[in-house]
């Protein structure tokens, strides 16, 4: 295992309550020095509670991965030092799949819930080692890992490719060949994580939302997250077109249309609501975490 295994892509540092293929408490200290942690980071740490509690519960034979999300209600941000008081409850659980409800807080605040979760389970030595997961999980719960080794991840470049402004955008991803994040996600077969696909989604429908002619000199944030599905796994090298179409509802919120593709063919979507206020921080939700140093 390299030296970002645990370090690059994992946002669980202790479990204070656990019941496998029921239901565990945890904790994610964000350091201090890093210049953001993006609200798609707080989902990745609710799922990542709930797949220990999963992966225990089958004896560490499967590991859950990302597929289907219902619904993810965005309720505040999570900035550099914050701690996340972290919650999964698994509503069912086997060989084949977990499916689980989660939530964050900061302080007894809630940021983020998600409802529904879905992630069919693989087999899990094709992605990491079995041992090494259970030492792994035996360190959270028994006082927890040592904090801090996240080091941020750079923001990931695109190219706009086309942009009707307040209405549509158009750009390309590409996938790095190789990163930190890659030796945690996961060491034996790097997967580009969905949740950072997720995160460049929501800048991208941010930046269409800002020139909206009704919003302009307001602040647009994201309300909910619904019918996420991820449809096959995006690897290293990848290129993705991406797309926002951006439509206004009734109840004076803007509902966004993400896709991805690769060719013809998608492999994730998701439907975005964003909301504006002034006064409102919630767009805050900057690059994904990077080093101050």
């Amino acid at each position: 295992m390299t030296g970002h295994h645990f370090a690059a892509y994992s946002f669980v540092d202790r479990i204070v309550e656990f019941d496998p293929g029921q239901r565990a408490r945890g904790s994610f200290a964000i350091p201090a020095d890093i210049a953001a942690f993006p609200s798609a980071l707080i989902a990745e740490a609710v799922g990542q509670l709930a797949a220990w509690a999963a992966m225990d519960a089958i004896a560490f034979r499967g590991r859950p991965v990302a597929a289907l999300a219902t619904e993810t209600r965005f309720h505040g941000v999570a900035g550099p030092g914050d701690t996340l008081e972290l919650a999964a409850d698994l509503f069912a659980c086997d060989d084949d799949a977990v499916a689980y409800n989660g939530s964050a807080r900061i302080a007894g605040r809630t940021v983020i819930e998600l409802v529904d979760c879905l992630g069919p389970m693989l087999p899990v030595a094709d992605f990491d080692d079995p041992h090494v997961l259970r030492e792994r999980l035996a360190l959270l719960r028994d006082g927890g890992a040592k904090p801090g080794r996240f080091r941020g991840i750079a923001p990931l470049p695109f190219d706009v490719t086309d942009r009707v402004p307040g209405k549509s955008l158009s750009a390309l991803l590409a996938v790095p060949a190789a990163a930190p994040f890659f030796d945690d996600h996961f060491p034996r077969r790097p997967v580009f994580p969905a949740t950072l696909l997720l995160d460049t989604q929501i800048r991208l429908a941010l930046d269409v939302a800002r020139d909206v002619p009704s919003l302009r000199g307001a602040t647009p944030h994201p309300v909910k997250m619904t019918h996420v599905k991820m449809r096959s796994f995006i690897v290293p090298s990848q290129r993705l077109a991406l797309g926002v179409e951006l439509t206004s509802e009734s109840d004076g919120t803007l509902k966004a249309m993400l896709s991805a593709t690769t060719g013809e063919r998608t492999v994730a979507s998701a439907r975005l609501w964003l909301a504006a206020d002034a006064a409102n921080s919630a767009s805050s939700d900057g690059p994904v975490a990077v080093s101050a140093r």
